[in-house]
């Protein structure tokens, strides 16, 4: 099988990691020269990874295609390029629904959209693909775990929390930033806040099946630190604040 990935940023450059790291099967992986400093290091990191100038070149010669590019340039190239109805052609372009794709690609191919975040490469993190395919699912449960969604509607709602991604690394930022003003190394103090919040994420996937309220209630004390913390945050319109950039990020892709 091989692999070809038009547009080579962030997320391509995370799943084609993740893809290199795993026991995925594939013969090769055809990558496009978009980002030349991306694609230069990935071919030097791994020997089955070659560059391809043109787009339509790696559509000619792959099996699968994966679309990795900006919403703007998703709707400029693709609808140029010829695809095969033999092909299974997965989009991670957040704001193109597959009925525009269909349209765009023209041919009876199977088009799944997904959701991979960085911690892909570490073969990690959940990845939402719609519509459920059993083989699609097959391939990413072995770099992550897989959420399958029937309804492409409801895929927005998990495009509109990855939207938030930026602001968690922030909130890491900041309160590193904060210990480093207190003389902490900077070291220290991004190992600390990094290491904590892995400690707490983990600890809360492992309690999953609980409502994350009991997790809130049992994290804090009265009169605590916890508690003083929520209460402030909370008086603040934190989390309100959360719930708004939700739901604008949401309004933007249900259109």
């Amino acid at each position: 099988m091989k692999l070809g990935f038009i547009g080579t940023g962030k997320i391509a450059s995370s799943v084609i990691n993740g893809i290199c790291n795993s026991s995925i099967k594939y013969n090769k992986i055809i990558i496009s020269s978009r980002n030349n400093k991306l694609s230069k290091k990935l071919k030097i990191k791994f020997k089955k990874i070659s560059i391809e100038k043109s787009n339509q070149k790696i559509v000619d010669k792959c099996n699968w295609i994966f679309l990795a590019v900006t919403p703007t340039v998703g709707m400029k190239i693709i609808k140029e390029l010829n695809f095969r109805s033999n092909q299974t052609i997965i989009s991670f372009i957040s704001t193109i629904t597959i009925p525009q794709l269909k349209r765009m690609i023209r041919v009876n191919s199977d088009i799944v959209r997904a959701i991979p975040l960085p911690p892909i490469s570490l073969k990690k993190g959940p990845i939402p693909i719609c519509p459920p395919n059993k083989k699609v699912k097959n391939f990413f449960d072995k770099i992550g775990s897989t959420i399958e969604i029937k309804n492409e509607k409801l895929s927005i709602n998990f495009w509109s929390t990855s939207g938030i991604m930026a602001s968690y690394y922030e909130f890491l930022k900041v309160m590193s930033d904060w210990l480093v003003k207190k003389k902490i190394k900077r070291s220290d103090a991004q190992r600390y806040i990094t290491s904590l919040f892995l400690a707490l994420s983990e600890d809360a996937v492992f309690n999953s099946k609980v409502d994350l309220r009991y997790l809130v209630k049992e994290s804090q004390t009265t009169r605590g630190l916890n508690e003083q913390g929520l209460k402030e945050m909370r008086k603040k319109g934190v989390y309100k604040s959360l719930t708004k950039t939700l739901n604008s990020i949401y309004k933007r892709l249900d259109k």
